[in-house]
């Protein structure tokens, strides 16, 4: 199973490109003086649909958008070197899914920024580890969670302050409910444990083991019951009687004449 974490050119490419898209798109928005936000996710509105394929790369300022570049290069590279046979998928349906949901329970404002597809690679990367069962995995969804667990608690509405930037704790809501959802959705076989012994394998039966045999219901140590041999006989046997002769040990030559 470990041969299938490998090192390739993907793990730096995919987080480099996705990051450098977003800074060309706000350095789009500022040198040609051009407001993006309005293609933003704007809840249940037929326009507002476009922000669910726009809304990851707009954002409000630099400030929005440094916060959001380090947590991508570092998920999505973890995502890739991990899960390389998933990482596009779970980004374009993460993507699609989390700003779908954003945009149906959402409140009346946009919703842009790429913190949704942050809450998918961090929610899909730790329920995912758990799930295989994997002990790097495992070890992976504790470090996303020890470096990135305070995310969690921008799930959860926030009061509006006046004069102070609204977070869209919609978006990250849905973010970690379609990472959860994708975790389930895509298997990884390569990932599975292959049966080393009999007792790991599915169709194992306990009562035909031959080391389980010597185990009462207690599970006390019994020796197995002794198993009498067949008697087989080695001599002929017959019910005809048979009579004997005996004579003299004398042969029967006559003796020379002297």
């Amino acid at each position: 199973m470990d041969k299938d974490f490998k090192f390739t050119n993907a793990v730096v490419i995919l987080p480099l490109i996705f990051v450098v898209v977003i800074w060309l798109v706000f350095w789009l928005e500022v040198r040609f003086d051009y407001d993006f936000i309005q293609n933003g996710i704007y809840p249940r509105t037929f326009s507002g649909l476009q922000g669910v394929v726009f809304s990851p790369f707009i954002h409000a300022d630099t400030e929005h958008l440094y916060n959001n570049s380090l947590p991508l290069l570092v998920l999505l590279a973890a995502l890739q070197f991990f899960y390389p046979r998933k990482s596009l998928k779970v980004v374009l349906f993460g993507i699609l899914l989390s700003g779908i949901l954003t945009w149906s329970i959402g409140r009346e404002n946009y919703h842009i920024g790429a913190s949704g597809l942050i809450y998918v690679l961090f929610s899909f990367i730790f329920f995912k580890g758990i799930q295989t069962k994997h002990i790097r995995l495992i070890a992976l969804s504790l470090t996303v969670i020890i470096v990135y667990g305070g995310l969690v608690w921008y799930i959860f509405p926030t009061p509006d302050v006046p004069g102070e930037k609204s977070i869209s704790w919609e978006g990250h809501l849905s973010g970690l409910l379609a990472g959860f959802i994708l975790s389930i959705i895509y298997k990884t076989p390569e990932y599975k444990k292959v049966p080393k012994y009999d007792w790991e394998k599915p169709d194992y039966n306990s009562e035909e083991d031959k080391f389980m045999q010597r185990f009462d219901e207690k599970g006390n140590f019994v020796n197995l019951p002794v198993v009498e041999d067949e008697i087989i006989l080695t001599y002929y046997f017959s019910n005809i009687p048979v009579s004997y002769e005996i004579t003299s040990n004398e042969k029967s030559e006559s003796k020379p004449e002297s």
